[in-house]
């Protein structure tokens, strides 16, 4: 009985040391999982890259490009004229040959050119390029803000889940204590032959009991916490005490932070729509090249040149494509309206049922408030009584027994509680 008592008592002192640890809150746990999380990290890096590929088109429908090509064809061809074959490295104009059409090949190609090239008109295809771009980008910082708002639900849960075994631990500890000073109690009757040996054998297997109850939930606890820390991707493994919690509703919104990618996936698709009708828009572009552009070798000191020009296309008909592809994309537009009235709805139906719930729970809650009391008065009465021998041990352990099965329930029920209240600001967001 000595070697339990002092277990418990180390078991308490260590529990107060471990106060002393410096403890990491809710809100710092979520915002190391946030700061870690390669979901959001690869979101942020993306938004970046659409930044970037907006440079990018910019340069690409409206700057000036400026090229360096060079060729060579070697097309030899075996002459006979008069009557003689020989091989002609660069013909010019034969009657009787072998080899490549001259007219095909030129004979060979002796190019190297200095190419400008400058698009025109092309604001347009510019600006509805770098709308899509520009829209990618809000949907991964829209992704980016769900991410965190999912992390915050979970660590929480996870958070309440460390809560509610530590709370265990926490009324087991105080219901050991109370066997403690009951056990030694009556080791001092039976001492002086007021009680019975059987009744201390009693207190004492019942304090085994909650002391093995004590370091299962103790256990658990640090299992849940280093899962914890999994989800936050922290490496350290120190035991913690985390500091309690105390959740409030939020109140109603007026546009849920769900219904923006809705809105973003409707103007993914308008966005998309106009990048496909850049087709039917003129194109004009502006070029020129200087350098050499010979097919005879003999004449290339003479044949360096420049020369310009405009391009211009205009795309007539495709078979009602355009028409075809602006159904489609009305088509999918109707169905993310469909998607965003329906959660809507749903919305509304699941915040209702769970603040029932939590009604429900608040009503439970209180009652066992009240019992939880008059438990506490009930074994202060049975101490005295135990003493005065009016009351068996046997009584006794099943009174405690009972304030602990209602102890246990009275933490499920916080911890439903706060689990309710994370989950309804979880969808009213």
């Amino acid at each position: 009985m000595i070697m339990i008592y002092k277990a418990v008592l180390v078991g308490f002192i260590s529990l107060v040391l471990f106060n002393g640890v410096h403890a990491q809150d809710l809100q710092e746990y979520i915002q190391v999982a946030v700061q870690n999380s390669p979901l959001i990290q690869d979101n942020k890096n993306q938004s970046e890259a659409a930044r970037l590929e907006a440079d990018r088109l910019k340069a690409f429908y409206t700057k000036s490009q400026l090229s360096l090509t060079a060729s060579y064809l070697f097309a030899p061809i075996i002459t006979r004229d008069n009557g003689k074959s020989k091989l002609d490295l660069n013909p010019d104009s034969p009657n009787n040959y072998m080899g490549y059409d001259v007219a095909a090949s030129n004979g060979g190609v002796y190019q190297g050119l200095l190419n400008f090239n400058q698009p025109l008109f092309n604001t347009g295809r510019y600006a509805a390029s770098a709308e899509q771009v520009l829209i990618g980008s809000q949907i991964n910082q829209n992704t980016i803000q769900l991410s965190i708002h999912d992390l915050e639900r979970f660590i929480t849960d996870q958070y309440i889940l460390c809560l509610q075994d530590y709370r265990q631990t926490e009324y087991l500890l105080n219901l050991i204590k109370i066997i403690t000073e009951q056990t030694a109690i009556v080791s001092k009757l039976v001492d002086n032959g007021i009680a019975k040996q059987s009744d201390l054998s009693l207190l004492t297997i019942e304090q085994k009991t909650q002391q093995a109850g004590y370091n299962t939930f103790r256990a658990t606890y640090r299992r849940d916490l280093m899962d914890l820390r999994v989800l936050c991707g922290i490496t350290d493994t120190t035991f913690q005490v985390l500091p309690d919690i105390k959740l409030q509703l939020r109140e109603d919104i007026v546009t849920s932070g769900f219904i923006e990618r809705y809105r973003l996936d409707s103007l993914n698709l308008t966005a998309t729509q106009k990048i496909f009708e850049l087709k039917y828009k003129p194109s004009v572009n502006l070029f020129a090249n200087t350098g050499l552009n010979a097919v005879y070798a003999p004449t290339i000191p003479n044949r360096f040149g420049l020369s310009a020009g405009i391009n211009f296309s205009l795309n007539l008909t495709d078979g009602k494509q355009r028409s075809i592809s602006r159904q489609r994309t009305e088509v999918l537009t109707k169905t993310t309206t469909a998607y965003k009235d329906f959660f809507y709805r749903q919305n509304e139906v699941r915040k209702d049922r769970i603040l029932t719930e939590l009604q429900s729970i608040d009503e439970r809650y209180t009652l066992l408030q009240d019992q939880l009391r008059e438990y506490v008065k009930l074994l202060d009465f049975y101490k005295q009584e135990l003493v005065r021998g009016q009351i068996s041990v046997i009584n006794y352990i099943a009174t405690l027994k009972s304030m602990a099965a209602s102890q246990r329930d009275f933490v499920v029920l916080k911890t439903n509680r706060e689990t309710l209240i994370n989950l309804y600001n979880y969808w009213n967001w």
